[in-house]
């Protein structure tokens, strides 16, 4: 059993979304012990987040706003706003409310409360997880793992790839602090999550469940995917949550990661080298089977019960 925070930018990208519905759905293997929100409306968050939550009959999970800006408070909010829980949220989910502890704060409690049992899993720009790492140096050798979705190194996949990647570009300067931490890291990057994907006709098999979850989820998903003007979209954030479960659906190597933040052109960019003996070492994913990710997506999001 997973002991795990999820620490999201829930309501941009639908993937959050499914993120957290994998988790919820991941009872056997999960106990989901927090929701944390970032960057942007993050109380808006907490109300999509919290939302899922009560319909999954898990209204016990506590949610927590976070930072909204980044660290340095000198960069813009990224992203596609102003659809955020558009045909989800309604006029009385207005009473949801996060609660009072604030994100850092909650993270840093979890985690020196429940010494090497509390996996993070960060979907989001990392400024909560900085804060927290600066506020309270100690989880770095407490916290059990921490998953990281963000970034790209175009190393085993040519020069295809973007690169640069949502999550760190929000906040490079958070993200270089957490890389650099020492702590336990798993980086999910967009060179495997580009290989794995929802499609409008899955659609079908989850909407067969008729749950208020399930429900949920193919309303958002098709609203994003009219949004996005596609029949896909990819599941970068589900892909890091299931990692947590079973690292067996990646592969993976040991790199040194470095994150530039002050290049004209590559501020947000992610360096990956071979980490030299005594260096902070990531794991990061280089590969993922693709297939059996899908089944293991497919399967729990579409079982009967959570």
């Amino acid at each position: 059993m997973k002991r795990i925070i999820l620490d999201t930018d829930i309501g941009t990208d639908v993937d959050d979304a499914l993120a957290l519905a994998l988790a919820i759905k991941s009872g056997k293997d999960v106990e989901l012990r927090a929701v944390t929100t970032v960057h942007g409306g993050v109380d808006l968050r907490a109300r999509i987040a919290k939302k899922m939550l009560k319909i999954s009959g898990l209204e016990h999970v506590p949610v927590a706003a976070g930072i909204a800006q980044p660290l340095m408070r000198d960069r813009p909010i990224l992203g596609w706003a102003g659809h955020e829980g558009r045909g989800f949220l309604t006029p009385e989910d207005r009473e949801l409310k996060p609660c009072e502890t604030h994100a850092v704060d909650l993270i840093i409690s979890e985690i020196m409360s429940m010494k090497g049992e509390i996996t993070l899993v960060s979907i989001g720009p990392l400024t909560n997880l900085a804060a927290a790492i600066i506020r309270e140096p100690r989880i770095i050798e407490n916290v059990r793992e921490i998953i990281v979705m963000g970034g790209v190194t175009r190393l085993f996949n040519g020069l295809n790839l973007p690169y640069r990647e949502h999550n760190i570009l929000c906040d490079p300067e958070a993200a270089k602090i957490v890389f650099s931490s020492g702590a336990p890291i798993t980086m999910v990057p967009l060179d495997v999550t580009l290989k794995v994907y929802i499609e409008r006709k899955d659609l079908d098999a989850i909407s067969a469940v008729k749950s208020p979850l399930a429900d949920a989820i193919v309303s958002m998903v098709k609203e994003y995917l009219n949004i996005v003007n596609r029949d896909y979209t990819w599941l970068h954030d589900p892909l890091a949550l299931a990692v947590s479960i079973d690292p067996s659906l990646v592969k993976m190597m040991d790199m040194k990661i470095l994150v530039e933040t002050r290049g004209e052109y590559t501020t947000g960019q992610i360096v990956a080298l071979p980490a030299k003996p005594g260096e902070s070492r990531v794991k990061v994913c280089v590969d993922v089977d693709a297939s059996r990710f899908k089944d293991f997506f497919m399967s729990r999001i579409c079982a009967k019960q959570p």
